[in-house]
């Protein structure tokens, strides 16, 4: 083996490093965040629970409420997903990490997941109706084909 190839980086070689969670408040993402953390706890990898910032419309992004609101929903976030992990402590809570992402979640969780070299990602189910004709986040990640996706309903 070269000294090349022993440097690369591969996914899946001795169970998973890094999970990639999305979350985003709703039940659904929340409910993945708690499997993920789960996951991660048995297989000894790290959480990064990934909170992806809608980009507002032109009309919208001038006004500084909306931007606030997005603020506030990854405090919650964090503050949330602390508690879970203090609440699991004595079960030796994995690390983990939050990150925030700017965009669309699709493109939100593919560049976390590539940046933070993901070798899994957990996302929840579409909670809504026009996904079945346009396509939800975790079917897009799934044809996306990079690494191994669950998606908690």
């Amino acid at each position: 083996m070269t000294e090349s190839q022993a440097r690369r980086f591969e996914r899946g070689t001795d169970g998973p490093k890094v999970i990639v969670v999305g979350v985003d408040g709703s039940e659904s993402s929340m409910r993945a965040a708690a499997y993920a953390l789960g996951l991660a706890r048995r297989q000894g990898a790290t959480l990064a629970a990934v909170y992806v910032r809608p980009v507002m419309a032109a009309g919208v992004a001038l006004g500084a409420p909306a931007a606030d609101a997005t603020d506030e929903i990854a405090d919650e976030l964090v503050t949330q997903i602390r508690e879970a992990a203090q609440r699991v402590r004595d079960l030796s809570a994995p690390r983990w990490q939050f990150h925030t992402f700017r965009g669309d979640p699709y493109n939100g969780l593919v560049k976390a997941a590539d940046n933070l070299r993901a070798d899994a990602v957990v996302v929840g189910a579409s909670e809504k109706a026009g996904h079945r004709f346009v396509g939800s986040v975790a079917v897009r990640l799934v044809k996306t084909g990079r690494w191994p996706v669950t998606v908690v309903p």
